[in-house]
């Protein structure tokens, strides 16, 4: 497998989330980039990954879905915003009566996961196509990070019944071993880290800055859990925004850097992998 020239991946672009200064170098180069700034607005990371997305990403366990079905006041309808192909929805419309399911991006909707009581609409998360006062639960699923905030949270203000709740949650590192660990981080931080779109430095915080509108409510701890082998986790990887971003702004393949150690670090079969959610949740 050609390797290519690690100098060849980091141009200077837009700044993620790293801050200055001097860090323990890990297994590649390491690199900082500089915060930009400019005014939120929808942008498609996803819709040419569509299918990989769907087949790679983790699903949610459904004892998130039974948690946030028992804090609901009324199962009557859920919506689930920015939904992707529906990994969300249809885990919520074991629960609800109705399901709307939001997305911006008409590639993922083609992907979309039918289901009887599941709406699919191509809208963007600012703009629900809902009644005031209608929903008992909102969710955003992996995405909260992508919107104009403060107009989000209006909207999900405008279209939850009194007493509905609003759940966001996210993933960010993974944990399979401490060695597959290190070795994503680094390729995350010092491969595509001047890729990553500015807004991910929200995952990365735990969503410390997305303050929700509602009193909180306490919120369990839950996980994603598959087993994976080493190439499904490539597949994953493969997946994320900045690798694309990487690959279409230089002409080369991150992932020639990583495939290699990976399989070596992770050895033949599969493994027991998982994302710790970040979960916040609060009732209007």
């Amino acid at each position: 497998m050609r390797q290519y020239p690690l100098a060849d991946f980091l141009p200077f672009t837009e700044s993620p989330h790293f801050s200055p200064g001097p860090k323990a170098r890990g297994i590649f180069l390491y690199r900082y980039n500089s915060r930009v700034s400019e005014p939120p607005a929808f942008k498609d990371h996803f819709s040419g990954q569509s299918g990989e997305y769907q087949k790679y990403r983790p699903d949610y366990p459904s004892e998130l879905f039974a948690w946030l079905a028992s804090v609901a006041r009324a199962r009557r309808l859920a919506i689930d915003v920015a939904t992707g192909n529906g990994q969300a929805a249809v885990g919520l419309a074991a629960h609800f009566d109705a399901v709307l399911a939001t997305e911006p991006s008409a590639a993922q909707l083609r992907e979309a996961r039918p289901h009887a009581r599941v709406t699919y609409r191509q809208e963007p998360a600012e703009s629900i196509s809902a009644p005031k006062a209608s929903a008992d639960l909102v969710t955003v699923a992996q995405a909260a990070h992508w919107f104009d905030w403060p107009r989000f949270a209006a909207e999900a203000g405008r279209v939850l019944a009194p007493g509905g709740v609003l759940a966001i949650w996210s993933y960010g590192d993974v944990d399979v071993t401490p060695g597959i660990d290190a070795l994503v981080r680094d390729f995350s931080r010092d491969v595509v880290g001047p890729y990553w779109p500015r807004e991910r430095r929200h995952v990365d915080e735990g969503y410390r800055d997305l303050a929700l509108p509602f009193p909180a409510i306490e919120a369990p701890p839950f996980d994603l859990r598959v087993r994976w082998d080493a190439a499904a986790m490539l597949g994953y990887i493969d997946t994320w925004s900045a690798v694309r971003r990487c690959r279409a702004r230089t002409g080369r393949d991150p992932l020639r850097l990583l495939a290699g150690p990976l399989a070596d670090a992770w050895g033949p079969g599969v493994r027991d992998t998982r994302w710790p959610l970040t979960l916040k949740a609060g009732r209007a």
